[in-house]
């Protein structure tokens, strides 16, 4: 009897405590929530800049290129989209702080490669014959063609 008499004295402390550690855990959770809240609005409005944002920063880092850096980069874009998102922006943040001031074709295509990125890049090969500037395909072709004119004769 004497542990039921103690048990129903605690009571209204136990209580109490329960109270305090309810309302407390009430707080945490309408701030977290409040928290959550802000976060998603912040993302709704970071969703809705990024296009305009990455067209920003390209058309930054467009400025800085030269000598076909244009096309390694559309390029890149095409093969790599999100990865050359990210190179985007750590490359103006680059030229932003002094640390690069423009970039050609062949160094922009080496940043990729470093990371391990190969961009597949059309290449010809022109030859300058008589005057005319030809492919090398086509002069190999002619080359072939002379080749089996002559063999026909002997």
């Amino acid at each position: 009897m004497d542990a039921d008499k103690k048990s129903g004295m605690d009571d209204p402390d136990l209580e109490l405590i329960k109270a305090r550690k309810l309302k407390k855990l009430k707080e945490q959770l309408a701030s977290k929530e409040k928290k959550d809240k802000i976060n998603l609005e912040l993302q709704t409005k970071a969703d809705k800049n990024k296009p305009e944002d990455i067209d920003s920063e390209k058309n930054f880092l467009l400025r800085y290129l030269y000598d076909r850096g244009d096309e390694v980069l559309k390029l890149a874009e095409q093969q790599y989209p999100l990865q050359t998102k990210i190179i985007i922006r750590r490359l103006n943040e680059l030229i932003r702080f002094g640390e690069i001031s423009k970039i050609s074709g062949g160094d922009l295509l080496s940043v990729y490669r470093s990371l391990g990125l190969n961009i597949r890049v059309d290449t010809q090969i022109s030859i300058s014959d008589h005057g005319k500037t030809i492919s090398f395909s086509d002069k190999l072709k002619q080359s072939n063609n002379d080749d089996q004119d002559s063999d026909g004769l002997l």
